[in-house]
């Protein structure tokens, strides 16, 4: 999967997301509000981003951040009850990593006011799942550095196995499909992988 873009920002959508060209090829990237501006997103722009890829069985998408912390809490919160995607970035576009480390810590609810999407009930599961699970430790220039909620890590069927996963499918399912995959297939590309397997599922 694609953890790190490098490139010129080539344009900029309304909906906050950018085309990124990377040694000519074009990657749409989707970032929160806040992390826009500590990005930069001007035309042109030499931009660094940490990257989520978030698979779904009709598309894959990329989702942008400034640091790894903002990564690495943008995944926590895919982690809790009833938030996905658009409603982490909403809130990583509002408060950084530290901030809502911040927040989870003094259980403050109102730095969640405003939010579009979240509600008290959504509120309350946040604080709730991730008390005690981001631990972010000041270091210097940096502001914070990450010492938990680490990257997915492995060959590209253990990748490609978590991915299935997370979609939904039993573990038992996603490694017999990833496994039929790659004895079809030699080449070990990741993307290539999980199409086969989720060609086998269907």
């Amino acid at each position: 999967m694609i953890g790190r873009l490098s490139g010129t920002i080539e344009h900029r959508e309304a909906d906050g997301s950018l085309i990124v060209d990377v040694n000519g090829v074009g990657y749409e990237v989707f970032l929160p509000i806040g992390a826009a501006g500590r990005a930069g997103s001007e035309s042109g722009q030499t931009v660094s981003l940490h990257i989520h890829t978030h698979v779904r069985e009709d598309a894959m998408t990329l989702f942008g951040f400034a640091t790894a912390e903002d990564r690495a809490a943008f995944r926590a919160l895919l982690k809790v009850s009833s938030i996905g995607p658009k409603l982490a970035l909403a809130i990583i576009g509002v408060m950084n990593a530290a901030e809502l480390q911040d927040a989870i810590a003094r259980q403050d609810k109102t730095a969640f006011k405003g939010i579009s999407g979240v509600g008290k009930r959504t509120i309350e599961r946040i604080l709730l799942d991730l008390e005690g699970k981001l631990d972010f430790a000041a270091s210097g220039k940096t502001g914070v550095r990450l010492r938990a909620v680490p990257s997915d890590a492995g060959s590209a069927s253990d990748a490609v196995v978590g991915a299935l996963v997370q979609m939904g499918y039993r573990r038992s399912e996603a490694e017999a499909a990833v496994g039929g995959a790659s004895s079809a297939s030699s080449d070990g590309n990741v993307e290539g992988l999980l199409r086969a397997a989720l060609s086998a599922l269907s």
